[in-house]
């Protein structure tokens, strides 16, 4: 397997909770997924016993997802959200823009703290690209599948 040595961008509070998920299954999940196969060996012939292979397939993705966190949180560069400024946009800032008459605020995040639904973009999406380094005043356009849309910038925090 090749070691991924691409830098990821994130912020202080992404970081924190990428660490503290690594911690959690650490120290709570590994432990409850030793003991659930632990306990599901006891249950008798292993070839046919489906509590233990859902128990040992369950405790592989989680020692997987203990796996990624590790190598996303030893190549992760922590942006210091004081030089960013108020002035550009950069990974932290939190953007107010129009689109078609109304308002919307993005912060911009790290692409493995992006939630849309939560109104985090990555830098790394096509509009978090556009959005990177423009100001207050600046209009922005990006490619949609539904054609260029243009947004706004109206402040950035």
């Amino acid at each position: 397997m090749t070691q991924n040595t691409q830098r990821v961008q994130m912020t202080p509070l992404g970081y924190r909770a990428l660490v503290d998920e690594l911690k959690q299954l650490e120290t709570v999940g590994r432990p409850e997924g030793i003991d659930r196969v632990a306990k599901a060996r006891e249950f008798g012939d292993l070839s046919e016993n489906a509590e233990y292979h859902s128990a040992r397939e369950d405790l592989a993705a989680l020692e997987g997802r203990i796996e990624e966190l590790k190598d996303i949180i030893s190549r992760v560069n922590v942006v210091d959200l004081k030089k960013s400024g108020e002035e550009e946009v950069g990974i932290g800032s939190i953007v107010m823009v129009t689109v078609n008459g109304s308002q919307h605020e993005f912060s911009i995040v790290g692409e493995w703290e992006a939630d849309p639904a939560a109104k985090k973009i990555s830098h790394e999406s096509p509009l978090g690209k556009a959005l990177i380094g423009k100001k207050a005043g600046d209009n922005v356009e990006v490619e949609a599948p539904a054609g260029k849309v243009t947004y706004i910038v109206k402040s950035v925090k």
